[in-house]
């Protein structure tokens, strides 16, 4: 079997063309995607070359973990799934191409229980669910944050969370003045505009390496850092300032089965709200300039690619 598929090649070096499956087996789902996302964390990583290495990592690959569709057939163990609208966290399926993390194709195969049913009303708004998981692995070891340091896509879902928790509201920065707004219930600020040095728990989402030490000079004694962002420059900062706050570091893994579940039992009953956080939606036809525009235009929170018509 061939699907259409997008494929780096290499950094920068990204095209969509034709690739072949893996044979499905007993316990597999094939899927027909209609929506996938643009992560402009790891994937950006990826088409700009800055990617750690680490296990699986190489070219060319079939990007993407943020898909959404229906299952079209099935091994002979998961036939009774046939029709269902899923989310699929990425696939690696292919004989040509390494599946990192693979999401990005008009057709996938991938484990039956790697498939979780959703709601199909969501639409494009599934392909959400990846990163509202990594937003609920992120806070759900310890105190809610009192800061919340980015505002794009992770941070307003961290926001959100926090606030279906009952807890009182974050506060949020980010230094682009545009992203300050889209807030519902919590304020957006400038760090310049914060006077404070005695946050409890602040969670980053930046990805700004160079910036933790100062991220440690506005914890509260005993204060809690979690680095929930990705990081491909070393982190360091000077001991004494976290030795006087006795400051604790905690850095948040990818998500787990369970906060994908707990995530849609949120989403299912309306504690958590995924509208307003895509911006953009382009055929996946459009893949070569999408993926740039996603990356480069900081006015794009979300890009979502449409594979419905997509051959």
């Amino acid at each position: 079997m061939q699907t259409s598929a997008i494929i780096l090649d290499a950094p920068g070096n990204l095209s969509m063309r034709s690739t072949a499956l893996n044979p499905m087996e007993s316990g597999d789902v094939q899927v027909e995607i209609q929506f996938s996302g643009i992560s402009t964390g790891t994937e950006k990583l990826l088409w700009t070359g800055q990617m750690p290495d680490f296990p699986g990592m190489g070219y060319p690959l079939v990007p993407g973990y943020e898909s959404v569709g229906r299952i079209v057939d099935a091994g002979a163990d998961a036939k009774g799934r046939i029709g269902e609208w899923v989310f699929v966290p990425g696939a690696s399926c292919y004989r040509d191409a390494r599946g990192l993390f693979g999401g990005s194709a008009k057709t996938v195969i991938v484990a039956s229980a790697r498939a979780l049913p959703i709601a199909e009303k969501l639409a494009e708004e599934g392909i959400l669910y990846a990163l509202a998981a990594t937003a609920l692995h992120a806070i759900g070891h310890g105190e809610a944050p009192e800061l919340i340091i980015g505002h794009g896509v992770l941070g307003r879902l961290i926001a959100r969370l926090t606030l279906a928790s009952g807890v009182p509201a974050p506060t949020v920065w980010d230094t682009n003045r545009a992203r300050q707004d889209g807030a519902t219930g919590y304020c957006v600020i400038h760090p310049d505009d914060d006077d404070r040095h005695d946050y409890r728990t602040i969670c980053d989402v930046s990805g700004d390496a160079g910036s933790i030490e100062s991220f440690i000079g506005r914890l509260a004694k005993g204060g809690e850092l979690v680095l929930a962002g990705f990081y491909n420059q070393p982190i360091s900062f000077a001991f004494p300032p976290a030795f006087q706050r006795e400051a604790r570091l905690r850095i948040a893994a990818e998500w787990q089965p369970r906060d994908l579940a707990s995530i849609n039992m949120m989403i299912e009953s309306e504690a958590l709200d995924l509208t307003g956080l895509i911006t953009s939606i382009e055929p996946a036809s459009d893949a070569e300039t999408a993926y740039p525009e996603a990356f480069e235009n900081p006015d794009c929170l979300k890009m979502v690619l449409d594979w419905r018509d997509c051959e």
